[in-house]
Order: C-alpha cells, then structure tokens, then sequence
C-alpha cells in the first residue's frame, strides 16, 4: 500500500524568546539584498548605462533639432534623471516577484524574523542603489555641458525630491511583484511602467503636445517633480507646482505600501 505523503512547507512559528525587532529583521534583509545587488554587476550597470545613453542620444542627436543654442541638456537632464530612477526600480519588481514564487518566503517565516521585512529590505537598497546611479547619471551630464546655477540648499531640496521619487516609484514596483504570479509577468508589468516618463515633460514641453495629450502630460504624476526639479536646479520659481509633486509622491507611496502589505499577508499567509 502507498501512503501519500504531504511535502508542502508548514510556517513553523519562532518562539517568542528567539524573535527579533522588526528594526533588525528589516537591516537583515536590506544587507541581503544590497549583496545580491553587488553580485548582480549586469543588472547594475545597464540600470546606469541605460539612461545615460539616452541622455547623450537626446542631446547630441536631437538637441540640435530640440534646441539649437546648445542649451538642450539642461532641459533634458531631469527628466533623465527619473528615468534613470525608473529604469533602477523596475528590477524591484523582479526580485520581489523572485522571493514570492522560490519558496525562499517559506524558509523565512521558520525563522525568528519578521518575514515582510523581506519587502522593505528590498526596498531601502533600491533607494540606495539608485541615489548612486543618479549620481553618476550628473556626473555624466555635467561632462557634456549641464549647467545647474543652484546653490547647496536647493541642491538638498532637488537630491531630496528625486529621493522621495524613487521610495514611491520603487514601493509601487515592489507591489507589482508581489501581484504578479511570475517574474517574467512583473518585469513586463514593470517595463509597461518605464513610458510614463515619455508622456510628460521630460523631453519636451507639454505645450508642444496635442490638446489631449497636453492635458495628460500636465497632469500626471511624474511632470510636478520633474518641473519642481528643473525649478530647485535652476533658480526658477518653484510655485505650487512643489506641494503637487510632493503630494503625488506620498499619496502613491502609502497607497503602494498598503497595497503591497495587503499582498504579502495575502499570499504568505496562505502557504
């Protein structure tokens, strides 16, 4: 007689002595995934490359077009910045889709840790790792002739702006892995995510759209904090153009931390 046996993998509780702080869980998986990103190099270096060869292609193809007084680059260059950011978030995705569908979860919840820290962690190293991308990507740009007449304060303003873009950004990509069923599934969803940039005015002003694409490049998310950005660079005034870039910021990083807490109890909770 054969007796079926059930191999599935039981959530095994930690005993409450031997459980940790939320605090040190999330630092344990924000170390584990600040090392798979130093082992992934490719990953890293197309997250960077990418977005600066867009920049030289908009420049020196068709900045002459765009702009014929050289001056193209310095329009240009914050919205390659959020690309840039996008591009680097968009593996959150991924990797949170990866950790979801490996049984690597599984393994996490026998152990005295907080198994959603998993998501944070994947988290705070996007934000790491692309605040560095995004310093190479000005370093770059300011080789081929970006000029920012900001001073320090606005300097802190303009690096805290892209820093609060890239936390909501790279929490909206880490909710889309946890939706999706597979990584092949979240990196398509993700990639869908990376045109969005295109549709503002990143590259051109909106006022150079039809009417209807006008009324959506001036009212999407990412136009505020690129134009609050190119205001904090370059001296101009910010107007309330800031508390809307900031709004969208929050209201898309909460939402996307709901909705990707929602997620993780939902699928963790029934394995």
């Amino acid at each position: 007689m054969t007796v079926a046996l059930d191999t599935r993998p039981v959530a095994v509780a930690a005993p409450a002595d031997r459980a940790v702080s939320g605090a040190t869980s999330t630092l344990v998986f924000v170390g584990r995934s600040i090392r798979h990103t130093l082992r992934n190099v490719e990953a890293l270096t197309m997250a960077i490359v990418l977005p600066i060869m867009l920049m030289l292609l908009f420049t020196f193809v068709f900045g002459g077009a765009l702009d014929s007084g050289g001056g193209y680059v310095n329009y240009v260059v914050p919205g390659i910045i959020l690309l840039c950011a996008g591009f680097g978030s968009s593996s959150t995705a991924v990797d949170v889709a990866d950790d979801m569908t490996n049984g690597i979860v599984d393994r996490f919840r026998t152990m005295p840790l907080r198994a959603n820290g998993v998501i944070t962690g994947h988290v705070v190293a996007s934000l790491a790792r692309n605040l560095m991308a995004t310093g190479v990507v000005i370093g770059v740009a300011l080789l081929v002739g970006f000029r920012p007449t900001a001073g320090p304060l606005a300097w802190l303003g303009a690096i805290g702006m892209i820093a609060l873009f890239i936390l909501a950004i790279t929490w909206l990509y880490a909710a889309i892995g946890l939706a999706a069923r597979t990584t092949a599934a979240a990196s398509g969803y993700g990639f869908a995510l990376l045109f969005v940039p295109y549709l503002s005015s990143a590259f051109v002003p909106t006022d150079t759209m039809p009417e209807w694409l006008q009324w959506f490049a001036d009212n999407q998310p990412i136009t505020p904090v690129i134009e609050t950005i190119r205001a904090l660079l370059f001296g101009t005034p910010v107007g309330d153009r800031a508390w809307w870039a900031v709004g969208w910021c929050l209201l898309i990083t909460v939402g996307a931390y709901i909705w990707a807490a929602w997620l993780f109890r939902r699928k963790a909770g029934r394995r």
